[in-house]
């Protein structure tokens, strides 16, 4: 199967574990799928923060990786819905665990459970270089306010400014780091997110010295603020399924693209061509191939599917995006 018809069935399982079940998918895709299409590819994902089952001091001292200390952890952001940050992280988390294994990728993670203690700062790093992963993704939400921020708003990705003492980290986060930042980037933007406003955040992307993940972590990482919990649209995608989804997708957008790299074999006309209209739902447009920015043909397609998962909309508009989904990959695997 090529890589647009992997999109396709990683789109089905994405879509039926967020509607049916965390490890479900679509019977028909997934029995045709080879599900090896990431074999050998490693990804460690650390959903940031931790339940509130554990006794830990957060305020413990640890290595900052800039020869400084700073707190263990810390407890997250409520949004505005009174969702807690951790549980916001575990569940999006969760969907693209599901979906890259589904595709034979092995996935770490940094915590088993949105219960209990997920280690401080420092151990997660360690973790995430001990697993030796092609990319790690640290996956967070943020707040500006402990109430109603109305201005403030988007998404953005948090990279560590160079040099990094520790020479590994260094290497990691100055080659394979910043592309797939880069990458995820822009995955947020063809999955519909702004870019976040604030924080002087450009083009997505905020240079920090402060955050000692990136600084302790010896391979490629990518730290995802997803969005604002204060702003009340942003709160709303972070707290519902439907939105959670949509994050889901855009990060196993930017995963993809960085595992699997650029592919413009695919174009447009392929797919229409090969799409039964009568039998599937209106398609979104796939970006030409001619775009250097489009990513590759398996990650295009997937994200550009995100835009009609609409926040609220129900296990109904869910469905036929699924349906959309296993449409194409019907078509595909009869190339």
């Amino acid at each position: 199967m090529n890589k647009t018809g992997v999109l396709a069935f990683l789109s089905v399982g994405l879509l039926s574990a967020a509607v049916i079940a965390p490890a479900a998918a679509s019977a028909d895709p997934a029995s045709e799928s080879t599900g090896n299409e990431l074999s050998g590819k490693t990804v460690f994902l650390d959903p940031g923060h931790q339940g509130t089952g554990h006794s830990e001091d957060l305020t413990r001292q640890v290595d900052d990786g800039r020869g400084g200390t700073k707190d263990c952890q810390t407890t997250g952001m409520t949004s505005l819905g009174g969702v807690p940050e951790h549980t916001i992280n575990w569940n999006v988390s969760q969907l693209v665990k599901s979906s890259l294994e589904s595709l034979g990728a092995t996935v770490v993670t940094s915590r088993a459970d949105d219960t209990g203690w997920g280690g401080c700062v420092d151990e997660r790093a360690e973790a995430a270089t001990r697993s030796g992963a092609d990319v790690a993704v640290s996956i967070h939400a943020d707040s500006t306010s402990t109430g109603l921020d109305e201005n403030k708003h988007g998404f953005h990705l948090i990279v560590p400014t160079l040099p990094i003492p520790d020479a590994a980290a260094d290497a990691a986060q100055s080659a394979g780091g910043r592309q797939a930042t880069s990458l995820m980037r822009d995955a947020y933007e063809r999955a519909g997110f702004t870019p976040a406003n604030y924080a002087g955040v450009t083009d997505g992307v905020q240079e920090r010295s402060d955050v000692a993940g990136p600084a302790l972590t010896g391979v490629p990482l990518v730290f995802v603020e997803m969005g604002n919990g204060s702003n009340p649209s942003d709160a709303d995608t972070l707290e519902t399924t439907d939105g959670q989804l949509k994050h889901a997708i855009a990060l196993s957008t930017g995963i993809i693209d960085y595992l699997l790299g650029p592919d413009t074999s695919v174009t447009p006309e392929e797919i229409a061509a090969e799409t039964d209209a009568e039998s599937v739902p209106s398609l979104p447009t796939v970006p030409s191939a001619a775009d250097s920015t489009a990513g590759n043909s398996l990650s295009r397609l997937l994200s550009e599917l995100a835009p009609y998962v609409d926040a609220g909309g129900g296990e109904a508009d869910v469905r036929a995006v699924a349906d959309v989904a296993q449409g194409l990959l019907r078509q595909i695997l009869t190339r």
